[in-house]
């Protein structure tokens, strides 16, 4: 399946670039250190650099979202086919979906465009998780 995902986005196929997928897989909302660790897991040899190139390359390419909320570091996930927005915790730093509450993508109409064509909109939402509320 990845394989061909790879393909499909005009990239070869690579063992990093393959553990990468995977890993942003099992990791919603990975940071690179985890997505690092993740692959190391399968691929005991591959570099730091090369898990940067293949997240900056992903991301390129459309198959992975980087997001970078304000104070932390920036974080991947495999859901890019919609404009969803986030949730973090400002407690312990947990990040979580958020469907768009109502409307068509891009969720919100800006009161002025300046001229430019609205592709997406970016909310995060900022709050304690259950854990971090004491429930």
């Amino acid at each position: 399946m990845d394989s061909a995902t790879l393909r499909e986005a005009g990239l070869r196929v690579t063992a990093p670039r393959l553990a990468v997928l995977a890993a942003v897989g099992r990791l919603p909302h990975a940071t690179a250190d985890a997505v690092l660790t993740e692959v190391r897991a399968t691929v005991p040899t591959v570099s730091v650099q090369a898990v940067y190139d293949v997240l900056h390359a992903l991301t390129d390419a459309g198959l992975l979202r980087c997001i970078e909320p304000a104070g932390h570091p920036a974080r991947y996930e495999r859901r890019v086919a919609d404009n969803h927005h986030h949730v973090v915790c400002r407690g312990c730093g947990a990040i979580d979906d958020v469907d768009c509450a109502v409307g068509p993508s891009p969720c919100l109409t800006p009161s002025s465009t300046s001229g430019f064509t609205v592709e997406t909109a970016e909310v995060t939402y900022w709050g304690l998780c259950p854990a971090c509320q004491g429930g």
